[in-house]
């Protein structure tokens, strides 16, 4: 017993020495944290002890106050004093274990809550004769109604999203977090753009996550609440191709992560948008839609089944641009498969079947398209995935394909089909060559909207793009920075879908054309 205590006493004089040493000497914020750590481990070692030696005097009290013959009187009569030290230590124990939950579980301690992260691009794309480049994963006539193209070599655009987040902890152990993401894309090489910026704030909510009042509820205790203006956290896109599978995002409020079986876990959320001005004016008031949304996961993540329902009062008030009453309502769903490992290789697979009607017609950006018709529907599949190849290649390929009909006027036919290949060849610890492969091919038949004509034909690229990075992690590593060269081409009756496309213009017409840029990527 004496020793247990010499032991306790010896903890306790080091953790003041531990407070005196960061208060009297200057470190730095890294430093802190593992003295703080440090401290924390200590005192759970000294709660183990303290746990160990309570085990062990109420071990004592039972064998003394089982009033056992062979005791003495002088023996049975300790067991008074030893509940009152078994008080002391249990007391004791408490303040510790208390002690290092709170070093090692309140980060407002360690790193005073806040978080800072985003994403960012910049390069410079030069056409033949040394004229400016035009391009964009969206380039295509295709591009009009989703469909996206390679990404690698083929843009010209600076953008830029940071993410700022606080995170608090109450005295109860519930979490808050609050999230704000400012987001800038401009096209212009200046370096002063403040005319050309479109800068915005795309995120502003607040959070609550290990929620007190929640605790000992199997289908709540892990669940988070949310209010705000946010993008749905569990968005997924196909990176190579800049475009989201499914993208979910507006003003509202939710819940994520209800536990409603062992393999089944539920997200809730209402969002609201405006339509805003519409091609074609005429109409009552604003038009706004509202987004509810099930999303649903099962098998620890591995299957999602989304269903949304949008609804937008008086938007059958207004013309679309080719004079037609567009919906009020509509609905969408989605199914995917996240597949862990590459079809039994490592990396990854994702599978998803989108299909949408009326307002859900835009399967991809939910409720952001206020002029699609009550008979608009759409039907849009997306593979991808990455894995490695063999030494010191990595290879990520990738499909994108819709068909949509009746979505802007009736009888409008709109059918496109993306497939992307990208390569990296690992040349040393920081440099690598990538490579990037991209054919397009579409039929679309838009009836005259927007004086867009009917087209049939398809566009490839080719990219080449010797790159360097911190180190040679995978697709994902970052940031990278790249010179590429791009050979791109097209049938020539994709320059007539509209004159207010890159397609046909002065300089940028089928036959085949190269483009060369440099060009900086990271998330952080």
């Amino acid at each position: 017993m004496q020793h247990a205590a010499r032991y306790l006493l010896a903890g306790l004089l080091s953790s003041s020495a531990t407070v005196s040493a960061l208060a009297a000497s200057p470190m730095t914020l890294e430093e802190r944290m593992l003295a703080l750590e440090a401290r924390a481990s200590a005192a759970e070692m000294r709660a183990s002890a303290a746990e160990q030696q309570a085990q062990a005097i109420a071990l004592e009290l039972q064998r003394l106050k089982g009033g056992s013959p062979d005791l003495s009187a002088s023996a049975q009569a300790t067991a008074p004093v030893l509940d009152a030290r078994l008080a002391k230590v249990e007391a004791r124990q408490e303040a510790l274990e208390k002690l290092g939950r709170s070093e090692t579980q309140n980060p407002s301690k360690l790193t005073n809550g806040f978080s800072f992260n985003g994403y960012a691009r910049s390069g410079l794309l030069v056409g033949e004769g040394l004229s400016g480049g035009r391009g964009g994963p969206y380039v295509t006539p295709a591009g009009s109604v989703g469909g996206a193209v390679g990404r690698l070599g083929n843009e010209d655009d600076t953008y830029m999203r940071i993410d700022l987040s606080k995170e608090l902890h109450a005295e109860n152990g519930t979490r808050s977090k609050v999230t704000v993401s400012i987001a800038d894309g401009v096209e212009t090489s200046n370096d002063w753009t403040a005319a050309e910026s479109s800068l915005n704030v795309r995120q502003v909510y607040a959070a609550l996550d290990h929620i007190a009042a929640f605790k000992g509820n199997p289908m709540l205790e892990n669940a988070s609440l949310w209010a705000g203006k946010r993008y749905d956290r569990d968005t997924f896109d196909i990176h190579w191709l800049d475009s989201d599978v499914v993208y979910l995002a507006g003003t509202g409020g939710g819940i994520y992560d209800l536990q409603l079986g062992d393999n089944w876990r539920s997200n809730f959320s209402l969002m609201g948008r405006d339509y805003g001005d519409f091609s074609a004016t005429g109409g009552d008031g604003d038009v706004e839609s509202y987004i509810l949304t099930s999303n649903q996961f099962f098998a620890d993540g591995r299957w999602q089944w989304m269903l949304n329902a949008i609804g937008a009062n008086k938007n059958d008030t207004r013309s679309n641009a080719a004079g037609l009453t567009p919906a009020d309502s509509g609905v969408q769903s989605m199914l995917a498969h996240h597949q862990k490992g590459f079809f039994g290789r490592e990396g990854f697979f994702k599978t998803a079947l989108l299909y949408g009607q009326g307002l859900g017609a835009e399967v991809k950006n939910l409720g952001s398209d206020g002029e699609l018709l009550d008979d608009a529907k759409a039907l849009r599949l997306a593979l991808y995935g990455q894995t490695p190849l063999a030494r010191g290649w990595r290879i990520a390929p990738s499909l994108l394909a819709e068909q949509s009909q009746d979505r802007y006027v009736g009888g409008d036919d709109y059918r496109w089909m993306t497939l992307n290949l990208r390569l990296a060849k690992e040349v040393s610890s920081n440099f690598e060559m990538v490579y990037e492969m991209s054919w397009q091919t579409m039929d679309l038949d838009p009836k005259g909207y927007q004086q867009r004509n009917a087209v049939d034909g398809s566009f490839w690229k080719l990219t080449v793009a010797p790159t360097f990075k911190p180190d040679m992690g995978g697709f994902f590593t970052r940031p990278e920075l790249r010179v590429f060269a791009s050979l791109m081409d097209w049938s020539a009756d994709l320059d007539n879908y509209s004159d207010s496309d890159a397609f046909g213009e002065d300089g940028f017409q089928a036959g085949g054309l190269w483009q060369f840029g440099v060009q900086m990527e990271t998330w952080f």
